[in-house]
């Protein structure tokens, strides 16, 4: 079996939230690709992706005209026990440098207010904390190294 291409995104992204049991086997299947091309094989980082949390997340899917994912994340709502957070926020590379990751994070942060606004929390990778610095994220914490990545969480209020 050989691999097959996958469609580079293109133009204007369409977003949609859903929760997991809401997708679809081809939501999944992208989302799961796009995290892997990006995460494991563009920043060399060896890790389990599906980790269990998918499940209780939102998902927020940017597709364009001919529906190819250029943009997602992930949002867990506010519980008693913690605030929102956004995680697994990716963008293709073919989409960068052009606002994407802006767009991407207004909509996961509109996804927040809609639930019931307050707090937002991220663990972010420490070559983005001017970006996420630039949304109004303050960091909260040291630098970590998560899956031989340096991260620090961020957090708006």
């Amino acid at each position: 079996m050989h691999s097959r291409e996958r469609p580079v995104p293109e133009g204007h992204l369409l977003y949609s939230a859903s929760p997991f049991d809401a997708l679809g086997g081809r939501d999944v299947h992208d989302l799961l690709a796009l995290r892997a091309e990006i995460f494991v094989v563009e920043q060399h980082c060896v890790y389990l992706d599906p980790d269990g949390h998918d499940l209780e997340a939102w998902h927020l899917l940017g597709r364009d005209a001919r529906g190819v994912l250029g943009a997602y994340a992930r949002v867990f709502l506010v519980t008693a026990e913690t605030p929102h957070r956004i995680g697994r926020v990716v963008v293709h590379r073919a989409l960068r440098g052009g606002g994407e990751g802006r767009r991407l994070m207004a909509q996961a942060l509109a996804v927040c207010a809609s639930h019931g606004g307050g707090p937002v929390e991220l663990s972010a990778q420490a070559h983005l904390e001017r970006f996420y610095g630039s949304l109004g994220f303050l960091p909260i914490s040291e630098r970590y190294v998560l899956d031989g990545i340096d991260h620090l969480d961020m957090r708006r209020p």
